[in-house]
């Protein structure tokens, strides 16, 4: 594993979050962050929005929504989006940008944190699993929803 830190999504890194690339396949399941860039304009207080920095260059996004007073349990203390770039996956970009997303979420009173997946044969899964998340429902669309107990 190289050099991991995260920074704040900003001007200056927002166009290499933007380009990150996907491995053939996994397209389907991700939009692009500017969708998730545009979600914190409508919900500022509660969008937390890094960019992980592997070795000097931009390698993964998570945008996380803290919202105790959310009236969906789901949307409390979650992650909204996660990406690593194609040549970063398996480098421990994604394990570490989730961890400091739950390691926010301890700091803010959360004994958990959630994400929502759609199944599928090259859909995240099995790394939500890997990172210890257990399945704990569904969304009416069929999307599976994870917890992760701190």
């Amino acid at each position: 594993m190289g050099d991991l830190r995260l920074e704040e999504l900003s001007a200056r890194n927002i166009v290499a979050a933007n380009s990150l690339s996907l491995k053939p396949g996994q397209e389907q399941f991700i939009a692009p962050v500017s969708y998730a860039v545009a979600a914190s304009v409508i919900n500022p207080a509660t969008a937390w929005q890094r960019v992980v920095v592997l070795d000097g260059e931009v390698a993964g996004f998570i945008h996380g929504n803290f919202d105790p007073d959310s009236e969906h349990e789901e949307f409390r203390a979650c992650i909204w989006r996660i990406n690593v770039d194609a040549e970063a996956q398996g480098k421990g970009v994604g394990k570490f940008a989730a961890d400091a997303l739950a390691t926010e979420a301890r700091k803010r009173g959360f004994d958990h944190i959630t994400v929502i997946w759609e199944p599928g044969e090259e859909g995240p899964e099995e790394f939500f699993h890997h990172l210890g998340f257990s399945d704990v429902g569904q969304t009416a669309y069929g999307e599976t929803i994870g917890a992760l107990q701190l």
